[in-house]
């Protein structure tokens, strides 16, 4: 199904996870699609080529929505950082997990209470979460995508992202977010679709006191999906 948006078009279809009820998905047409007419993406470092990377479905976001169908449900924290359309917090929030979605993108938190309502789910937490390069306000803070977004806090216990390792970050900005926000016994999973990036992030995520194990995600191609090639990654803290 197709669906016209102010400035964009939408797309609505149902997506299979493994281990889960199918879940219905609004997702930006494809890769041409930008509308930032208030520079609210541009404040926040995103670029016209980058902007509807958040509003696509990426095979990594669904190798990591098939781990977390698979997580025993307790009575943990648990963050999605970059989430995009946040699959993996939607199948972690229908199952009955205490999960928080974030992402910096100024459309994110519309999308998720769109998928949330489509699902008959209730609305999902939300939070501005941002660790590369941004505008700052006069106080020196970046700045939100709205006065209605609240910054992460608190500490999680598990952390999840996918295909988030995609820029060099020599400087471990990603790292130091994450153990921002990691409790001091925590989990942190990350699929990398082999962007080139991880002995960096391997080294911050070392200093910061966490043991890394990963396991080969390569699948064939199938008559519904191209062949995958990527790792998930686990870091563990006790």
């Amino acid at each position: 199904m197709q669906t016209t948006s102010p400035g964009y078009l939408t797309r609505q279809a149902s997506i299979a996870v493994a281990g889960v009820d199918d879940l219905v998905i609004r997702a930006l047409l494809d890769n041409n699609q930008f509308h930032d007419p208030l520079d609210e993406a541009l404040n926040l470092g995103i670029s016209s080529a980058t902007w509807p990377l958040f509003g696509l479905l990426w095979p990594s976001g669904l190798r990591m929505a098939e781990r977390m169908a698979l997580r025993p449900v307790t009575g943990e924290r648990i963050l999605e950082i970059g989430c995009g359309l946040a699959l993996s917090s939607l199948v972690a929030h229908r199952r009955g997990a205490q999960v928080t979605a974030s992402d910096c993108h100024p459309l994110t938190h519309a999308f998720l209470d769109e998928n949330t309502r489509l699902n008959g789910l209730p609305p999902i937490t939300y939070r501005h979460g941002l660790w590369g390069t941004a505008k700052l306000r006069d106080d020196g803070l970046p700045m939100l995508t709205s006065s209605k977004e609240t910054s992460i806090s608190g500490e999680f216990d598990l952390i999840v992202g996918s295909d988030i390792l995609y820029e060099r970050d020599d400087a471990g900005a990603l790292a130091h977010f994450i153990q921002t926000h990691a409790a001091p016994i925590a989990e942190v999973w990350v699929v990398d679709p082999n962007r080139g990036n991880r002995a960096a992030f391997h080294k911050h995520m070392a200093l910061a006191g966490f043991a890394m194990s990963e396991q080969v995600l390569d699948l064939s191609a199938s008559l519904d999906a191209p062949a995958y090639r990527g790792r998930m990654l686990t870091y563990s803290r006790n």
